[in-house]
């Protein structure tokens, strides 16, 4: 019996089980930015690799911020690879699109962990950049977790099942009390189990086209987080 939950933030709260480059994706084709998506790939693989390796995002950014520079890295890149002219003028329109989708998808995962906390301890997981702290006061989340452990401040990344195995001692739960919730099979599903935890898989439109179609024998598949709670009462 599950005796505490773990999630993951980015993609399982956020985007509600979509990954974060087909997001940003739609919302370039939303606004028609005038690039391909192979070059959008390009764009999005060199924002997050920057943002990986060098001190940008500050411990005091917020989410709007954060997502602010993320779009500015991209654009940049695009309009220095393209030969196009400048590409900030999208940068506004951009911001205020996903803004405004994560503002509202929060909202319904809100919903959904504040009828969990009122059952078991929650714990939060993720690959961040240290201001997560922050993002978490932005959308009203704060207060809903028992222990927060993020990369930036934790010393180790997903895949690394050490995280979560850091997530499940802080809830001072054994592996088998705890599943983790997660979109992402490689950094999320796949560690988890290896750690020992119970597993289910938020599955939604990923990276690659075929990522909706792969199996996952150990784990339990849902489609949305209120999947979650059906699947709670049923058992």
């Amino acid at each position: 019996m599950t005796a505490g939950y773990i999630f993951d933030y980015g993609a399982t709260l956020d985007t509600g089980g979509q990954h974060w480059g087909r997001a940003l994706w739609h919302a370039y084709e939303r606004h028609h930015v005038p690039v391909s998506e192979a070059h959008f790939r390009e764009a999005y693989v060199y924002a997050e690799r920057t943002l990986g390796s060098q001190r940008i995002i500050m411990p005091t950014d917020t989410y709007r911020t954060t997502l602010e520079t993320k779009l500015r890295l991209q654009l940049d890149y695009l309009g220095s690879h393209s030969h196009r002219s400048p590409l900030t003028a999208y940068l506004s329109p951009l911001l205020e699109d996903l803004y405004a989708s994560t503002r509202e998808q929060t909202a319904r995962s809100r919903d959904v962990l504040l009828q969990l906390k009122a059952q078991v301890p929650l714990a939060l997981v993720s690959n961040f950049y240290g201001n997560l702290h922050v993002v978490l006061r932005e959308f009203g989340l704060d207060q809903l977790f028992c222990a927060v452990i993020e990369s930036a401040v934790a010393g180790v990344r997903k895949p690394d099942p050490r995280i979560f195995t850091l997530g499940v001692e802080a809830m001072h739960l054994t592996p088998a009390e705890v599943t983790v919730v997660g979109d992402s099979l490689e950094k999320d599903i796949m560690p988890a189990h290896e750690a020992g935890c119970h597993t289910v898989w938020l599955r939604g439109e990923g990276w690659t086209s075929d990522s909706q179609n792969r199996e996952c024998p150990f784990c339990e598949t849902i489609d949305s987080l209120d999947e979650l709670l059906e699947m709670i009462k049923t058992r």
